[in-house]
């Protein structure tokens, strides 16, 4: 299964997502080989640019990544709609999958929260950039004080949100607000998305309000919290970083008055191929390529075990 004591991966999709993904694998590989890009457009420029630095591609899509019986972990980076099939197609041949897409075939995973305990899935899901953002905050809350409603928006530079992004929307909004209970921990979720036209382009802004269940919070231990977070996210996405410190608020509600958290967070992209403005694909791609990494590990400390 290994070759030089890595795990061969493919990436499915060559659009902006799947090239940065792959300059992220060849510049920190870790434990994974990138052995193919494939796409279904035969003049990509993400194929063109894969040949040009040495990486097989194929415009065969799936079909070529199933061909090929020593790649084990796949980076779907298409759309919600393929990932469907693809997902079928890929358990069947016994790969793991890591969906970029909001298909969430799988279950959901944020690598500093809950990434352990999915180690065996044959499919999990990256959510969307928003979640991969906000999340964790809602959850570095949650684990502290009981939550009742989390709500994030967040806010891309139009000119990095792709014909893939515009396309899932309404996946984006529904798998994110989902992700804000299941993960997040949040009692209910919301999600919404801005495209800002501006120019220059601004960086992925989110703004998160996270309303409390009670009025008598440890605001210090939320914020400890918080900061913990933000530290294990920056691990895999330097350009991860609050604003200001939490920010607290008494709130009346129907059910009584409540604490209110308002966290305010901007994501500059690294810039291994696409803009610094493009914060939001690059914790997608970061994201993706910190889940690679812990699956190829496993699988190697599983191979050795059988070996031994």
């Amino acid at each position: 299964m290994s070759h030089n004591g890595k795990v061969k991966v493919a990436i499915l999709g060559s659009g902006n997502i799947g090239s940065d993904l792959m300059f992220k694998l060849l510049r920190d590989p870790g434990h994974m080989e990138l052995a193919l890009l494939a796409g279904i457009e035969p003049q990509s420029e993400g194929l063109a640019r894969a040949r040009s630095l040495g990486i097989p591609a194929s415009h065969d899509g799936i079909k070529a990544i199933l061909e090929d019986p020593d790649i084990r972990i796949v980076f779907d980076a298409t759309s919600a709609y393929a990932h469907v099939r693809h997902a079928k197609e890929l358990r069947e041949a016994g790969r793991i999958a890591i969906d970029l897409t909001p298909a969430a075939r799988g279950p959901y995973v944020i690598p500093p929260v809950n990434l352990g305990a999915h180690l065996d899935e044959a499919n999990v899901n990256l959510i969307t950039c928003g979640g991969q953002a906000t999340i964790p905050l809602v959850y570095a809350v949650s684990r502290v004080a009981p939550v009742a409603y989390a709500e994030m928006v967040s806010t891309i530079a139009s000119l990095s949100a792709g014909p893939g992004t515009r396309q899932n929307i309404d996946e984006f909004t529904f798998t994110t607000a989902r992700g804000l209970e299941v993960i997040g921990g949040a009692r209910r979720g919301k999600a919404i998305i801005i495209l800002n036209p501006a120019d220059p382009p601004i960086m992925m802004r989110n703004t998160i309000y996270v309303l409390l269940e009670s009025q008598d919070v440890d605001r210090e231990a939320i914020s400890d919290s918080v900061e913990e977070m933000v530290t294990a996210v920056q691990a895999y996405v330097p350009g991860y970083r609050l604003k200001n410190p939490p920010v607290f608020e008494q709130r009346d509600t129907p059910d009584g008055p409540r604490t209110m958290v308002a966290l305010l967070l901007e994501v500059t992209g690294a810039g291994d191929y696409l803009p610094q403005y493009a914060g939001n694909l690059d914790i997608m791609t970061a994201s993706a390529r910190q889940v690679g990494e812990v699956f190829a590990r496993r699988l190697l400390e599983q191979e050795a075990q059988v070996g031994s």
